[in-house]
């Protein structure tokens, strides 16, 4: 949304930052590309020219207010230096003209003005937002990039956040991986089993896509804050499942049949993590009702984890035990499982 995320739609500060947007060509989100030339350079009208080109291409982009550079400022000293005429509010190619319009336009360039900045100001702060707008600065950046003059993105808080995306898109699918692998390794280890891996880790994964879903609906972006909180649900998650699995194991090597003994299982450690579940999602829940909206919705989304995975060790696992494990073949045999009684 726009504003900040971290507060709610409500608050002081995003109804002030709507106002601001509604009413100026301004906004609290502004990408920067950073234009590089030979020293001395930013003032030339070769340099000049394909910023104003870009400020052009990038004001007639969805998604963006405004845009401001030293070219801005330098049409704006023109045009006072002759009666305020707009027909000369446009950039001289007299270097000497140039050099007299930016005179006033600090912090537009550096000191030995080879690098110049273009701001470009924002709706809003959203995935589509940024992804347009850095593919038109990249798009133009291909087109005119050339010796001694480079269009480089970004900087400023929306080219962080564009960047930032970028990195959280190609590693969001690497790490859920990672941390499944790391999981099913270690229950193979365990259980010795992949039917037995297979009842823990899947309801694991069906946790992960629900949980996607759930920030697809509540409209809760991926970002670095949130990503964690996937990949903790299934950190968490795969406990309720090793504790229901080793003790119906252990009753089907007792020679129990699956029904008695995943009946046995709920009455003993069944008991326990349905406790253990509604205890820790009751407390999370509490975060649900606190006035910064970030925390609500990673209490919500902690609470679904929470008892999605408790849910799916004492419902889903034991199904999914029916199809893929055969107690016949474990009656009679040793617990070999680390967690065996």
């Amino acid at each position: 949304d726009q504003g900040a995320p971290e507060l709610r739609p409500d608050s002081r500060y995003n109804k002030d930052n709507n106002f601001i947007i509604n009413n100026y060509s301004t906004s609290s989100d502004v990408l920067v590309v950073m234009v590089k030339t030979a020293s001395e350079g930013c003032s030339r009208y070769e340099a000049m020219a394909p910023i104003d080109e870009l400020m052009w291409k990038m004001q007639n982009t969805e998604g963006v207010q405004s845009a401001i550079s030293l070219v801005t400022v330098s049409k704006q000293m023109i045009k006072g230096m002759n009666e305020g005429n707009l027909k000369w509010e446009t950039l001289s190619r007299n270097p000497d003209v140039l050099n007299n319009s930016i005179a006033r336009a600090d912090g537009l360039y550096n000191n030995n003005c080879s690098l110049a900045p273009v701001l470009i100001f924002l709706n809003d702060h959203k995935a589509e937002t940024l992804d347009r707008a850095v593919h038109a600065v990249q798009a133009f950046a291909k087109e005119h990039n050339k010796e001694g003059l480079e269009f480089l993105l970004a900087a400023g808080n929306a080219g962080i956040e564009a960047a930032t995306n970028e990195v959280i898109k190609r590693s969001e699918l690497t790490i859920l991986v990672l941390v499944y692998i790391c999981v099913a390794v270690m229950c193979m280890i365990t259980f010795r089993s992949w039917a037995a891996t297979l009842c823990i880790v899947l309801p694991l994964v069906l946790t992960s896509v629900l949980g996607n879903a759930l920030m697809a609906f509540m409209g809760i972006g991926v970002k670095v804050a949130t990503l964690p909180v996937v990949a903790l649900g299934v950190g968490i998650g795969v406990d309720y499942g090793i504790y229901i699995y080793s003790r119906l194991e252990s009753f089907l090597r007792a020679g129990l049949p699956l029904q008695e003994a995943y009946y046995q299982t709920l009455k003993s450690t069944g008991k326990a993590v349905l406790f253990t579940g509604l205890c820790l999602a009751i407390g999370v829940a509490t975060w649900i009702f606190s006035a910064i909206k970030f925390q609500a919705d990673m209490g919500l989304m902690l609470t679904f984890m929470l008892l999605w995975n408790m849910f799916g060790a004492l419902w889903l696992l034991p199904a999914l035990a029916r199809f893929l494990i055969k107690p016949e073949k474990l009656a009679g045999q040793k617990g070999n499982s680390l967690f065996a009684h």
